[in-house]
């Protein structure tokens, strides 16, 4: 039999060789056991067979030095030293609820203006739904919608957070990878019926609408500009709805990102172009300590994040929830829409 010790075990649990390692396994078996009172339901509840709770208990126990339960036919009885341990263990196993708790509900009285830089398609088509739900959860947060005044310096746009295809390069900042927005060719079916479907061999013939922001950026649209080189272009403007606009207007050809092709009259084009931008959110390392520039930040890297269809690493067209995205895509564009 196990030698029983004098020191009580709470003592025991001081001990940083028994919070460490492979013990803190042993130490949430002997919890299921002694709210069980029974081996066989206490390994049930942990989805392990009884003999291997049997060894975990028996472990414990040769750790610490002393005898813990006591098998009988009913089941199984705690010793003095188990009934210490397990109301000692009981207390540890609410402290993360509690916290938890305690975490939420400062999060929920977080208060503050949060000024949000983000281009007006992201804005529109993923921010400003999400916002219901966000309102709930954290009503004293304002969050003050931007549109970015310069797409290169992240700095001169003066917010407390800013959702960015520009790789940051800039000191002092917060920064969080998100998931990459991905960006085709793109004619609407008027646009292909009065012109014909356009391929690699005929672009010269093509219209093409351009944005500036396409031409500012730098390396990463050079595909994108080479493509529209080959062909005419015939209108341009410096703001990414409008731009989107005229390319559901049938205007010409357009550089868009995938969540615009719910749009059932967008005709994504096989012509070797896809531009694949990683996003960031990054915060002002001064502002990100307050806690609603923290809150809003986690959200935005939720919203964006690379388990999200729409930003995920590898293009699916398949795998997008279109139809599910139409009506959002709708209240966006005015109501120029139609169902399929």
């Amino acid at each position: 039999m196990t030698k029983l010790l004098s020191p009580s075990t709470r003592r025991g649990l001081d001990d940083t060789k028994i919070l460490s390692g492979p013990f803190w396994g042993e130490l949430r078996v002997f919890l299921a056991v002694a709210k069980a009172k029974s081996f066989n339901r206490a390994a049930d509840s942990l989805n392990m067979s009884q003999p291997t709770v049997s060894r975990a208990v028996r472990r414990l126990q040769d750790v610490m030095g002393a005898q813990l339960v006591i098998p009988t036919q009913a089941g199984i009885t705690l010793t003095r030293q188990g009934e210490e341990l397990a109301r000692s263990l009981r207390d540890l196993d609410q402290k993360p609820f509690e916290i938890s708790t305690d975490l939420n509900a400062e999060a929920r009285n977080a208060e503050g203006t949060v000024r949000l830089v983000v281009g007006e398609i992201l804005a529109g088509l993923f921010v400003a739904p999400a916002l219901v739900a966000f309102n709930e959860i954290y009503p004293k947060i304002r969050l003050e919608l931007c549109t970015p005044r310069d797409r290169v310096n992240q700095r001169d746009n003066d917010g407390d957070l800013e959702v960015t295809a520009v790789p940051p390069n800039q000191p002092d900042f917060v920064v969080q990878p998100l998931g990459f927005l991905h960006m085709l060719p793109v004619a609407t079916q008027p646009y292909i019926k009065r012109y014909g479907v356009p391929t690699r061999s005929n672009l010269s013939s093509h219209c093409f609408l351009q944005c500036d922001y396409y031409s500012t950026i730098g390396g990463i649209w050079k595909p994108w500009l080479d493509l529209v080189s080959q062909g005419v272009t015939t209108h341009s403007c410096d703001n990414l709805l409008t731009y989107a606009l005229m390319v559901k207007n049938g205007l010409g050809i357009g550089l868009v990102a995938t969540c615009a092709m719910a749009d059932p009259t967008a005709v994504p084009l096989d012509l070797d172009v896809h531009i694949r931008a990683p996003l960031y959110v990054m915060a002002a390392t001064g502002r990100y300590s307050t806690k609603a520039v923290q809150i809003v930040f986690d959200w935005l890297s939720e919203i964006f994040g690379p388990n999200v269809p729409w930003f995920s690493p590898e293009l699916r067209l398949e795998l997008l929830p279109r139809a599910e995205f139409l009506p959002t895509l709708a209240q966006l564009m005015g109501g120029l829409m139609q169902n399929p």
